[in-house]
C-alpha cells in the first residue's frame, strides 16, 4: 500500500509541477498611474485605440497604421533606401509637450527604418526640417540591403559611402550627437527594444535599453555650432522650438510601437 501511495504522490507531484511550466503571457499594456515620485505617466498609446493620432499635415491616421495585437503597427513593404522619397509620418496631436520623459518600446525588420520625433512644429514640408529625432534602424544590416552611396554622397561623405555612419544609428540624436557605441544593449532584428528620451533646457538624454546612450545641453554654443554646420545648415527652424507634439516616422519600413507613455518635468 506504502507503494501505491508513494507512486500516486509522485505522479500527483509530476502534475502539478508540469502545470506551473512558465506560457508567454499577453501584451501588458498597463500604465502605471504614478512613478515612485509621484509624477503622473500619460498614455500616448495603450494598445487598444489609435485616438490622438494622426498625421503629420493631415486630419486623419494615414493608411498602413493599425493596431494589430495590441501593438501599434505600420504595415507596409520594406522600401529601399535608394528610392526613398519621403514618407508620411505621424504625430500624437492631442497635446503639446516641452520638458518629459518619453518611454516606449519597438522593433524592426531586417533592414528596417524609423525615428521619434519631438518639439514637433506642423506648417513645415517634412517633420525632420523642424523636429529632433531619436534614430531607430538596422545598425548591422541596413547596409546590406540598402545602397547608402548617394544619400552618404549628400551629406559631403567621401569614404565609405556604403556605411551606416554612426550619426545616423539607433539611439543617436540624428545627424547631431552620435550614441556611445560602448554603451549600446541593441537586441536582435525582430525583438522588442525599449527606448527613453529624457528633455529639460539643462539636458537631453537618450536611453536605449537601460543604458544612456548621450547626453547634450539644447540651444548651447556647440548645439548651434552642429546645427549651423552640418545637415540642418539650410534648415534655419531645426530644433528650434521649446514645445511641440511627439511624432513617429513613417520611413518606407514596417515598424513596431508599444508601451508608448510620457511623464511631464
Amino acid at each position: 500500500m506504502k507503494h501505491i501511495i508513494l507512486a500516486l504522490s509522485i505522479a500527483s507531484l509530476l502534475l502539478s509541477c508540469k502545470g506551473e511550466q512558465k506560457t508567454e503571457h499577453p501584451l501588458d499594456h498597463t500604465i502605471p498611474k504614478n512613478d515612485p515620485t509621484g509624477e503622473e505617466w500619460i498614455s500616448l498609446f495603450d494598445g487598444t485605440s489609435t485616438e490622438g493620432w494622426r498625421a503629420y499635415n493631415g486630419d486623419t491616421l494615414p493608411p498602413g497604421w493599425v493596431i494589430e495585437d495590441g501593438v501599434l503597427t505600420f504595415n507596409t513593404e520594406l522600401g529601399l533606401e535608394q528610392d526613398y522619397t519621403g514618407g508620411i509620418d505621424i504625430i500624437y496631436a492631442a497635446e503639446e509637450f516641452d520638458n518629459f520623459e518619453l518611454y516606449l518600446e519597438w522593433k524592426l525588420p531586417a533592414g528596417g527604418n524609423s525615428g521619434i520625433f519631438y518639439h514637433v512644429k506642423e506648417g513645415y514640408q517634412k517633420i525632420y526640417d523642424v523636429a529632433p529625432e531619436y534614430a531607430l534602424i538596422d545598425d548591422l544590416g541596413y547596409s546590406k540591403i540598402h545602397d547608402l552611396t548617394d544619400y552618404n554622397l549628400s551629406l559631403g561623405y567621401t569614404e565609405n559611402l556604403n556605411e551606416l555612419k554612426p550619426l545616423y544609428r539607433t539611439g543617436s540624436d540624428y545627424a547631431m550627437h552620435a550614441a556611445d557605441p560602448s554603451q549600446k544593449v541593441l537586441h536582435p532584428i525582430g525583438e522588442w527594444n525599449s527606448s527613453k528620451i529624457v528633455f529639460t533646457p539643462q539636458k537631453v538624454e537618450h536611453w536605449l535599453n537601460g543604458k544612456k546612450l548621450l547626453s547634450f545641453v539644447p540651444w548651447d554654443d556647440a548645439w548651434y555650432e552642429k546645427k549651423n554646420s552640418d545637415k540642418w545648415k539650410n534648415s534655419p527652424d531645426y530644433g528650434i522650438y521649446k514645445t511641440g507634439y511627439i511624432g513617429l516616422q513613417d520611413h518606407s519600413s514596417p515598424i513596431w510601437f508599444r508601451n508608448i507613455k510620457i511623464k511631464k518635468l
